[in-house]
């Protein structure tokens, strides 16, 4: 258990703050969510009620889909782009999907290879670009998933005042659903994009995601 503890620390650490972080938004929205229910002279709602409400249901998704839109377009954009002295580009004259001979590819793979690096057609195909395309996958069905909910969201608030509710595609064209999505959308770029510049010129003592602390700063996909 100390073994798998050790090995997989970065995955659990995640994962358990992951898991309190969901239920700190869940107490804290449930409690903003009855205050506006008391507000229009409804009855609050429990907690079970509650997690399975589009309220609940459309702040969670609206924050999934951002996070994996920022690692589906990180993903696929640094096959080509790079960035000169951040550990978060390839070297610079590496841009591109590179040989089969530097990807371990057909031929080339080795004993230890996954299985579908070697295998020839459409699977060597899907398995090169499985990363992006999961993550791209993932932010699609969030994306969906928020903008449904949202939908059911806006049309409760709607009925409280008295407000003929609105259909899905309606709902797709109107600024709440935009200015959700988009305030997300923002944060992240932002972020992606502080961190290739600031990695540059900042470092991180034993991180993979710093150049080692004495590596210049022109010096481009070296990790620490």
């Amino acid at each position: 258990m100390r073994r798998f503890v050790h090995d997989n620390g970065l995955a659990l650490t995640f994962g358990a703050a992951f898991v309190l972080a969901v239920a700190g938004q869940a107490a804290a929205g449930r409690a903003e969510f009855n205050s506006l229910l008391i507000t229009d002279g409804l009855a609050p709602v429990d907690f079970p009620a509650y997690l399975t409400s589009s309220d609940f249901a459309v702040d969670v998704t609206e924050n999934w889909q951002s996070e994996f839109l920022q690692f589906f377009l990180y993903v696929f954009v640094t096959v080509w782009l790079v960035q000169r002295g951040s550990p978060e580009s390839k070297e610079t004259g590496k841009a591109g999907p590179e040989t089969d001979r530097e990807q371990l590819v057909g031929e080339h793979a080795r004993h230890d290879s996954p299985r579908w690096a070697a295998a020839p057609g459409w699977r060597r195909t899907v398995y090169s670009h499985s990363l992006g395309l999961v993550m791209g996958v993932i932010f699609l069905l969030c994306w969906f998933s928020q903008s449904v909910t949202g939908a059911a969201a806006y049309n409760e608030q709607q009925l409280r005042r008295l407000q003929a509710p609105v259909a899905w595609s309606e709902y797709l064209l109107r600024a709440e659903f935009w200015s959700r999505t988009l305030q997300n959308w923002q944060s992240e770029l932002l972020a992606v994009a502080a961190m290739a510049v600031l990695s540059i010129y900042l470092r991180q003592r034993g991180s993979p995601e710093s150049k080692p602390v004495g590596a210049a700063h022109t010096s481009t996909g070296i990790e620490g």
